[in-house]
């Protein structure tokens, strides 16, 4: 069910109605679960049946990590939680690519039948890289408030000491249906507190407004109207284009794909705030970065501080010399970039961010650039403005390996652009894709770093009358072409991560 749809409309209102209702008070949580398995029930039923042993699992193994006595029984419920929630992943995303990759080695061209077949054609369960990683958040994190706590209280652990309620709340947790299918990616120390009773008085309604306005802008005349021109990056159309046409279409691409994610995770947290809930945020103004590291800040933060907290800590992170921090960088970019997709492509764009945030540690360009007194403002303005072109470019660069899956045709595309030089520009894709690039541009470029005093100092006083009328007036100018110009709906980008 997408968020643009009438039927979500629909069951947002009607959860939102019964949810308020003041006899419905002690049961919010109960309504929340059941419209967000309608939620994601709403097109394959089937595959509620994995959410909700997800739930379970995880359920079960952090409460037998809380209660525990002995520390060698809470490691095993740990350790069998986090390989259950990873084997499960791995057999509905990756079987199909291991089981390829093994009968390549032994029987190509050998019929696949039975359990094998079926491992092959096993349906890839919307949101299930995010529920996984939710669910180990919580398996870990009750397992490290246990070992900072001989003794845990109700106020001290995630788990409630009733095992029916503490499974209640990890199917809220993990079914949340406004951050179900793309995120944020939720942890468990940073939820659980908020569950509670909420009230309609206590709501953050200039927060909701922005975060829904901004967000379906992104998405729906943004991203979805990008997306009929980016349609001629794929194979074998882009064959056709020629570089000048190929690079513009692929600088709408960067900019679709963050309107699209980033106009997900305003929604998600535009309607979670209207339900009383606090969610991430997932983007800060990722364009406008001047090094891979900080792009890695401001990108998809949820997944970039779950990979850090999670699994780049846990290797060593940079404790442990030079040779092992870039090993451990490129590591937990490889695997980040595996939990995108079941395709090498995947993994390459992985190993390209690695490789990228490993050389810049090694040349000292991760680290935020010092003021110089002797630089004039031109040029520091000037120098800033090169770093974040390059980084764009390079993020640009990998995103290729997100609209062509393929490798083949991914090499094909750049292949492409090197020989098509003197190919005249398409004017009919250039000109519509710079015109819904323009809203990004625009929505990066006051964060821009030598724009940020001047515009602050700009806004300060008596201004901020002004400033309050022009934002409303941009929110009005959105309102106005969502409903006025709107793409054509598609499902998020990243739905099938």
């Amino acid at each position: 069910m997408l968020f643009t749809s009438t039927e979500f409309l629909v069951l947002f209102l009607a959860t939102c109605g019964l949810y308020y209702l003041p006899v419905s008070r002690n049961f919010q949580v109960p309504i929340l679960i059941s419209a967000s398995f309608v939620f994601y029930a709403w097109s394959s039923p089937a595959l509620l049946i994995l959410l909700l042993a997800s739930i379970l699992i995880n359920a079960i193994t952090s409460y037998k990590v809380a209660y525990a006595t002995e520390r060698p029984r809470r490691l095993f419920w740990a350790t069998t939680g986090v390989i259950i929630n990873l084997s499960i992943l791995a057999i509905f995303k990756y079987g199909a690519l291991l089981l390829n990759l093994a009968l390549g080695a032994t029987q190509s061209g050998t019929p696949v039948e039975g359990a094998l077949f079926l491992l092959l054609h096993l349906p890839l369960p919307i949101g299930i890289s995010f529920y996984t990683f939710e669910g180990i958040s919580l398996v870990v994190d009750v397992l490290r408030k246990r070992e900072q706590a001989p003794i845990l209280t109700n106020t001290d652990s995630y788990v409630d000491r009733r095992l029916i309620t503490h499974i209640r709340n990890t199917a809220f947790f993990v079914a949340f249906f406004p951050h179900l299918i793309a995120g944020p990616i939720l942890k468990a120390h940073s939820f659980y507190p908020q569950i509670g009773i909420k009230r309609l008085n206590e709501v953050n309604w200039l927060l909701v407004f922005r975060s829904l306005v901004i967000g379906y802008f992104l998405k729906m005349v943004v991203a979805d109207n990008l997306k009929d021109y980016t349609f001629w990056i794929a194979y074998p159309y882009y064959e056709t284009l020629g570089t000048i046409t190929g690079l513009v279409l692929l600088f709408g691409y960067s900019m679709q794909i963050f309107a699209d994610f980033a106009g997900y995770s305003l929604i998600a947290i535009g309607l979670a705030a209207i339900l009383g809930y606090s969610l991430m945020n997932n983007f800060n103004f990722p364009y406008i970065s001047r090094s891979l590291a900080e792009f890695w800040r401001r990108w998809h933060i949820s997944l970039s501080t779950w990979l850090r907290e999670y699994l780049y800590f846990p290797l060593g992170g940079n404790r442990m010399g030079n040779a092992r921090t870039y090993a451990n960088l490129i590591i937990v970019m490889v695997l980040g970039g595996m939990w995108h997709g079941a395709a090498w492509s995947y993994a390459v764009w992985g190993l390209f961010h690695g490789i990228g945030l490993a050389i810049e540690r090694l040349l000292g360009l991760d680290k935020e650039p010092l003021a110089n007194t002797t630089q004039a403002a031109w040029q520091r303005g000037l120098i800033d403005g090169i770093r974040v072109l390059a980084v764009f470019s390079f993020v640009s660069v990998g995103w290729v390996l997100f609209k062509l899956p393929d490798f083949q045709q991914a090499l094909g595309f750049f292949a492409m652009l090197a020989r098509d030089i003197r190919s005249r520009p398409n004017l009919s894709l250039i000109v519509p894709v710079l015109i819904f690039s323009a809203p990004v541009i625009l929505y990066h470029l006051p964060h821009f770093p030598p724009l940020q005093k001047p515009i602050a100092n700009l806004l300060n006083g008596r201004t901020l009358a002004i400033r309050n009328i022009a934002q409303d007036v941009m929110l009005g100018i959105m309102l106005t072409l969502i409903f006025l110009n709107s793409g054509s709906s598609q499902a998020f980008i990243y739905f099938q991560f």
